[in-house]
């Protein structure tokens, strides 16, 4: 029996826990990050399995203006560093084989915050508002769409029997209703949190734990992001 096998990646906890676990990943150009996401995801595809397609979830950048209220710097988002990296690490995505984004969007609420750190200091006494910096602050945004798209695929993957076995490369529990429904259909559900620590009760709801980037030295077994 062909093992037909799909892939699904939540974006931004794979480019947070990659920098995490990969020392020289913050030197790496868009294409090598590729090449190397696209060797870590097929190493969990065997010589007898079928690959039916590698999913990536994460958001396009955020193409807004702002001002920061310390420096009131205008910042144009759309061409930062982080948003051309973005850009450039999903144009490469697009030219590998058997890999499709699917793509969320930022949602801002036009706020500006302060770093927790600070927030403390500010409440105990220690520092003043005008002791603030420009990096103790940020522009609140949230990503959207990203976990009901990997939940809808999983659940229409599970569904429509288009595969029998389910990798997720994701760091949370919020896909256990996905999830739950995946392996009641008859579905092979694997998680692949990248050495991150996982709730010892997400053991209930999956069928395997695997992790195929390479264990860095200083881990022992599972860390926490």
């Amino acid at each position: 029996m062909d093992i037909r096998v799909a892939v699904l990646v939540d974006g931004a906890f794979f480019l947070r826990r990659y920098k995490k676990v990969v020392p020289n990943a913050h030197s790496l150009s868009a294409k090598d990050l590729a090449d190397n996401f696209y060797t870590m995801c097929m190493k969990h595809i065997k010589d007898e399995d079928y690959l039916y397609r590698i999913l990536y979830y994460d958001c396009k950048p955020l193409s807004k203006k702002a001002h920061n209220p310390i420096t009131k710097k205008a910042i144009d988002y759309s061409k930062t560093d982080q948003a051309k990296f973005r850009n450039d690490f999903f144009n490469e995505l697009k030219r590998l084989r058997k890999v499709a984004l699917r793509l969320g969007y930022i949602k801002t609420t036009n706020n500006w915050l302060i770093n927790p750190k600070k927030t403390k200091q500010l409440l105990s006494g220690k520092i003043k508002i005008k002791d603030l910096a420009e990096n103790d602050v940020f522009f609140e945004m949230q990503q959207k769409s990203v976990d009901m798209k990997i939940g809808l695929d999983i659940a229409s993957l599970a569904i429509k029997k288009a595969v029998n076995k389910i990798i997720l490369i994701s760091g949370d529990g919020d896909f256990i209703p996905a999830a739950k429904l995946a392996r009641r259909e008859g579905i092979d559900f694997v998680l692949d949190p990248m050495w991150n620590n996982i709730d010892p009760s997400l053991f209930e709801h999956i069928d395997g734990l695997k992790s195929t980037i390479r264990k860095p030295s200083n881990i022992t077994s599972y860390s926490k992001p």
